[in-house]
């Protein structure tokens, strides 16, 4: 869980654990409004987040419930003043995977962090593979065949993990030199790989990111080396 995301309105309490986290090896990043909070979650950057109940007007918990609702997996910590039995319960029932009533000691945060670590270990499946040689991704249940230009697609999109890669870049880098085609080939040959790389399958997918381009969101694949 090397990447986590703090979710606090107070920049005090946002930055004494940024330093905190990063003295015990954590890269973390802060936000302190919820809309923006959601999208940085759905976005599938981080290992973790830590959300307080209560984000000024917003509230923490329906935070977390919309995150889930929308699909995202990562472990949630909830940091709360409020110590009664049904906040706790409230925070809980939401999604969150663990509850710290404030103050709290630093290292009892960090042993539930990484119990949340160890957990996510454990579930975590094997990783995709893809051979350059073969072409062919796969892992112990699922297989399939790219073409040589869809392979160079998502070789591309893989070193650009998380990052959305704009239509001109992936264009310029796997097709300007051709000289006949245009940028809707991007679009054309990302519909092709989305077809082979089922979600539920392989355990990551592309998603477009609008006004930025393309960018792939999961457990990456591992590209063996010839």
């Amino acid at each position: 869980m090397s990447k986590l995301l703090i979710i606090d309105d107070d920049p005090e309490i946002t930055s004494a654990l940024a330093r905190g986290l990063g003295l015990h090896g954590y890269e973390t990043e802060t936000e302190n409004r919820a809309d923006r909070a959601l999208k940085r979650i759905q976005s599938g950057s981080h290992a973790g987040a830590i959300v307080d109940v209560m984000l000024g007007a917003d509230s923490g918990i329906d935070l977390v419930r919309a995150a889930r609702a929308s699909g995202a997996t990562l472990p949630i910590l909830m940091l709360s003043a409020l110590s009664e039995v049904e906040h706790r319960a409230a925070g809980l029932a939401a999604g969150a995977d663990d509850y710290v009533v404030k103050p709290f000691d630093f290292d009892e945060l960090v042993a539930r962090l990484k119990v949340q670590e160890h957990r996510v270990s454990l579930m975590r499946p094997v990783p995709a593979r893809i051979s350059r040689d073969t072409r062919i991704l796969s892992n112990d249940l699922h297989e399939t065949s790219l073409t040589e230009r869809e392979f160079s697609l998502l070789e591309l999109l893989v070193q650009h993990a998380n990052t959305p890669v704009s239509r001109a870049q992936i264009f310029d880098a796997l097709w300007a030199c051709e000289g006949s085609s245009n940028e809707n080939v991007v679009d054309v040959y990302i519909g092709y790989l989305r077809k082979k790389l089922s979600f539920s399958d392989f355990g990551f997918e592309i998603k477009t990111v609008r006004n930025q381009g393309f960018c792939v969101t999961g457990q990456l694949p591992l590209i063996d080396a010839r």
